[in-house]
């Protein structure tokens, strides 16, 4: 895994010097992790998870304040104990591995004193692996069983930003499975030219 992220920021940043210093560009790499809350009826099976995520944007000086950006995450749910109690469910979980792409915008900053903090709006769509576990009580005569898919998805979001720490508030929807998540991202230049 480190050798293939060495290769992605060594290519990005010798494609970045190649083409010449004539205009702003840069790459950017931001981790995030936080809660996913379920909503709908995602919510009756599931309580409150979590996740992360590891982004690569980029941005060009032709179409400023818009970043591009792909994703890749990993999210977990567990049931509630309360459906445990009214189904017929010893144990229930879903795992995501979300791979997405997305455009963001940063509008101007609100505050502009020591650090610039400015609201930021995105909207992205995924393609989702997931993996469902589905264990039934005993004595039902039910066979507990693994369920493996793909599903594609999107979300929405807003937040404000400091740019290099950033606080993000989305929707997502996957499948049948609706949450909102809550990311706080640390974001470091791989490249950046003026």
């Amino acid at each position: 895994m480190k050798k293939y992220l060495t290769v992605i920021i060594l290519i990005l940043t010798v494609s970045g010097i190649a083409e010449g210093s004539d205009r702003a560009r840069g790459y950017f790499l931001s981790i995030g992790v936080g809660p996913r809350m379920p909503v709908s009826n995602f919510a009756e099976r599931s309580v409150l998870g979590y996740g992360g995520n590891f982004e690569i944007s980029f941005t060009d000086d032709k179409f400023l304040p818009f970043f591009i950006y792909g994703k890749l995450g990993y999210e977990i749910f567990t049931g509630s104990q309360e459906y445990y109690q009214l189904s017929e469910y010893t144990h229930y979980s879903i795992a995501h591995v979300p791979m997405g792409l997305g455009i963001r915008y940063y509008m101007s900053p609100l505050i502009q004193n020591m650090i610039p903090i400015m609201p930021v709006f995105e909207a992205g769509f995924s393609l989702n692996v997931f993996q469902e576990v589905h264990d039934y009580k005993a004595g039902l005569g039910k066979n507990n069983y693994l369920e493996d898919g793909i599903a594609p998805g999107f979300s929405f979001g807003v937040g404000v930003s400091a740019f290099a720490l950033e606080l993000m508030a989305n929707y997502n929807y996957v499948k049948s499975n609706q949450f909102l998540s809550l990311d706080l991202k640390l974001r470091l230049p791989l490249f950046v030219n003026f």
